[in-house]
């Protein structure tokens, strides 16, 4: 044998053994054993207890949740992922803003009280010891929405400087059924409420107050109701310039409704705000009320775990499920007190937990490194996700995605899966790939004009350009059917969602549908943890272009 032949014999034999071993690497089962039903039920029941108080940043639940998800990184084997601690302190403050009990309209033909809690509720973000409106005037401005690319501006030629606005919730086009209108039934950023108050500070209004539909804000008006007059917490920014207006908040649409007709107008405004070319409308009425301010600064905490990267540890995937929930508030029908976040959100909270244990399983470690972040403040407005995004240690063109949880099925699996916003990230093309392994297919969101993708942690990670996947179980309950699961989820945001009956059920809750989830989500995790590929947006993903300015 001629020694070019023994060297090219043993080139062959050398590739064949990386591709071999890669293939190894990646093998669709590695891993899989180290999910387990009964150790994701023990740990949401921890976090859900009663004793963790409903885990409201900065109480004593906070102390407890982020202690236990402390040991058990460690116990996982995870290494420290904010230097040598498993902590990122995320500096708040905790506003509580007590309104007073009524709020004075004054019109042309008189003057009538809207009653706190039942007519309107409001807060702030500001931190004077007072807020108050003083006779200020209120206007009308359509959506709220300023939104070049689909030509849409409801405040142009709108004076709102030190004013307060009333704003519809969701996108143009929603209250009518005119899905010709942004992204049809699909909700877009500018629908959320969050988007609301961010475009009428930036138009200098004094204050915003958005009409509640249910439909178009895809949850009662007793979700906004439960968090009157209790603290909410914001990222600490003194020292920065950031526009806020000074009372925000909800009114009913029967409330608005009544407005227009002490205007001198009437509810025909709701029609014609979904007309291009709409004009907001002063509406020659007044308003007057208080609020008292109590600000306390302190350090709310995200919980960070590692697995470093052999091959390209600087190459970062993240994994996200917020800790936090409402802690304790307003008691229910039958007294109870204590909102547990089972389901919203030490499921996924858990879920972290079982994701860490089978990277950690694999025989050979992952190229690029994995990172476990449990973040606080979701609830409170993504805060604990957009300190991280802004200081994460990491350039953020490095890293290659984010994966993110949010209320585990409790339930039966399902053979379909959703993609949240759908469209966004070729993340989903890795995801659909999965399920199709799995014998299932991919079905709508039910409620796309809910906006969740806008709702959760990975969008903080998306307004910086790092692609995103957000997925959920769907409806198809293997066994029972369309209709029994799209009940089981209707029944959940009716009567559980952000209540206190959002509890662990030892008799009920089989966690097959997350286990499923869990699986899923992990053999994304782990290509993009073998490959030397990156994940893009998709063309019309309102986030490619953030992505593509990133040096």
């Amino acid at each position: 044998m001629s020694q070019a032949f023994k060297f090219l014999s043993l080139i062959v034999f050398l590739l064949l053994s990386g591709c071999y071993q890669k293939n190894n690497i990646v093998n669709h089962e590695a891993g899989l054993a180290a999910f387990n039903a009964d150790s994701l039920k023990r740990h949401i029941s921890v976090l859900a207890s009663d004793s963790f108080g409903g885990r409201k940043p900065l109480t004593p639940g906070e102390t407890k949740t982020i202690n236990y998800l402390q040991r058990q990184f460690s116990a996982a084997g995870l290494e420290p992922g904010n230097g040598n601690s498993f902590y990122q302190e995320v500096p708040m403050v905790n506003i509580l803003a007590s309104a007073a009990p009524g709020m004075k309209v004054q019109s042309p033909k008189g003057s009538f009280m809207l009653k706190a809690y039942d007519d309107y509720i409001i807060w702030t973000n500001k931190t004077d010891e007072v807020i108050s409106l003083d006779n200020t005037e209120l206007v009308f401005a359509g959506y709220g929405v300023v939104a070049p690319e689909y030509n849409w501006n409801d405040y142009e030629g709108l004076d709102v400087k030190g004013k307060v606005v009333i704003v519809m919730v969701n996108d143009p086009g929603f209250w009518v059924g005119d899905t010709s209108l942004f992204k049809g039934k699909t909700m877009t950023y500018y629908g959320r409420w969050t988007y609301k108050f961010e475009e009428a500070a930036r138009q200098g209004a004094k204050g915003c107050l958005i009409i509640h539909n249910t439909a178009a804000a895809g949850y009662p008006f007793i979700v906004q109701q439960n968090s009157f007059n209790t603290s909410r917490l914001q990222l600490d920014n003194r020292g920065k310039d950031i526009k806020n207006c000074d009372v925000i908040g909800w009114i009913p649409e029967t409330v608005a409704k009544n407005l227009f007709i002490a205007a001198g107008l009437d509810s025909s405004l709701l029609v014609k705000a979904n007309q291009r070319g709409f004009k907001g409308v002063p509406l020659n009425l007044r308003l007057s009320t208080t609020m008292k301010i109590q600000a306390t600064y302190n350090k709310s905490h995200n919980v960070i775990g590692k697995i470093t990267g052999s091959k390209h540890p600087e190459e970062v995937i993240v994994y996200t499920a917020h800790w936090d929930h409402l802690g304790i508030g307003k008691p229910d029908e039958t007294g109870d007190s204590i909102y547990n976040g089972a389901l919203d959100n030490a499921s996924s909270t858990a879920g972290l937990l079982e994701l860490a244990r089978a990277f950690k399983s694999l025989k050979i470690k992952p190229e690029r490194t994995i990172l476990f972040l449990s973040v606080t403040g979701e609830e409170q407005g993504l805060l604990g996700s957009e300190f991280f995004v802004q200081n994460s240690g990491s350039p953020l063109n490095k890293i290659v995605a984010d994966i993110n949880m949010e209320c585990l099925s409790w339930g039966i699996r399902t053979r379909d899966m959703v993609i949240i916003g759908e469209g966004q990230s070729e993340l989903e093309d890795y995801f659909k790939e999965e399920v199709k392994k799995e014998g299932g297919y991919i079905s709508s969101e039910t409620h796309p004009d809910a906006g969740f993708f806008y709702r959760s942690d990975h969008l903080s990670f998306a307004k910086a350009g790092v692609p995103v996947l957000y997925v959920q179980n769907g409806v198809d309950v293997i066994g029972k059917g369309k209709e029994y699961g799209a009940k089981i989820q209707d029944e959940y945001n009716e009567k559980n969602y952000h209540r206190p009956s959002d509890e662990y059920n030892e008799s009920t809750w089989t966690m097959d549908g997350a286990i499923y989830e869990l699986k899923l989500l992990f053999q994304v995790g782990k290509r993009l943890a073998f490959e030397e590929t990156w994940p893009k947006w998709k063309s019309g993903s309102e986030f490619k272009t953030i992505r593509g300015e990133m040096k």
